[in-house]
């Protein structure tokens, strides 16, 4: 019988085993896809270092829609540009803002919009878009969703290996998730939101002692909104300019668009899927 080689262990290290990680260790794994999120100290807190490709992303936020683009961004972008595929936002509160998008990198005609007007609708619709070979990654506002319903999600992105996150409000955060990521992000830094502070609630490993603090934008995209912003400003009255929370609307929502004055800022060439009835 030939004798089997042994590895030597330190007696204060434990192995490190596939898909198994230590109270005070991020998890990793070998067979876990990870997209880098483009802020390079949010992704040395995420297991595998970004955002998890086949896995549920749950963000939590005190006001639905405002600073959503500017985390995710990047990493559209990035993923866009390495590989085909739509994505699909099932629900936005408000409408994104195209020629931003493309200052970020991400090709607006990329962009599938599906309106709906019911929680069972956008549940309805998040699922499909995931069981979709053709859809890379899927953005979906769900305030009202149960954790069955999560579980069917984060079972069809696991299925198909997408990009998957689901916003949802501040008042949720005692709940338990199926998420295997949950985020807490709030904008700081005054009114305009200068700066989007980011809170890791849930990952596969320790817990996050303080939040991480990251820029609201980038120079070129200061650029094309503060031109949209001057552009608007000077077509609307004073009395016109929309408010939020007692100020005037800061980066316009940062990407995303208030209806005020019934004018919409719709994505150029965007599709727009409505729900069977």
């Amino acid at each position: 019988m030939s004798a089997v080689p042994l590895r030597s262990v330190s007696a204060g290290a434990p192995p490190r085993l596939a898909g198994v990680w230590l109270a005070d260790q991020l998890g990793t794994s070998v067979a876990a896809r990870v997209q880098a999120t483009g802020h390079a100290e949010l992704d040395a807190q995420l297991p595998g270092g970004g955002w998890p490709l086949g896995a549920m992303t749950e963000l939590l936020q005190p006001a639905a829609g405002l600073h959503v683009w500017q985390l995710v961004l990047p990493a559209l972008a990035q993923a866009t540009a390495a590989r085909p595929g739509a994505v699909v936002l099932v629900a936005p509160p408000y409408e994104p803002f195209a020629p931003a998008l493309r200052a970020g990198g991400l090709d607006a005609a990329r962009l599938c919009r599906v309106q709906t007007t019911t929680a069972a609708q956008a549940l309805w619709a998040a699922e499909q878009a995931l069981r979709c070979r053709d859809v890379q990654a899927v953005l979906a506002w769900l305030p009202q969703a149960a954790p069955e319903s999560l579980r069917r999600l984060q079972l069809a992105a696991a299925q198909m290996g997408q990009l998957l996150w689901v916003f949802r409000p501040a008042k949720v955060r005692q709940q338990a998730s199926p998420a295997p990521l949950r985020l807490w992000v709030e904008a700081v830094g005054g009114s305009g939101g200068a700066e989007l502070q980011v809170q890791v609630l849930k990952r596969r490993g320790p817990p996050m002692e303080q939040p991480l603090v990251l820029p609201a934008s980038n120079a070129a995209l200061a650029r094309v909104l503060a031109a949209s912003s001057a552009r608007g400003a000077g077509r609307r009255a004073p009395q016109q300019t929309p408010l939020v929370h007692g100020s005037v609307l800061p980066w316009a929502a940062w990407l995303g668009r208030l209806p005020a004055g019934g004018v919409q800022h719709a994505l150029d060439r965007m599709a727009v899927v409505a729900h069977p009835r």
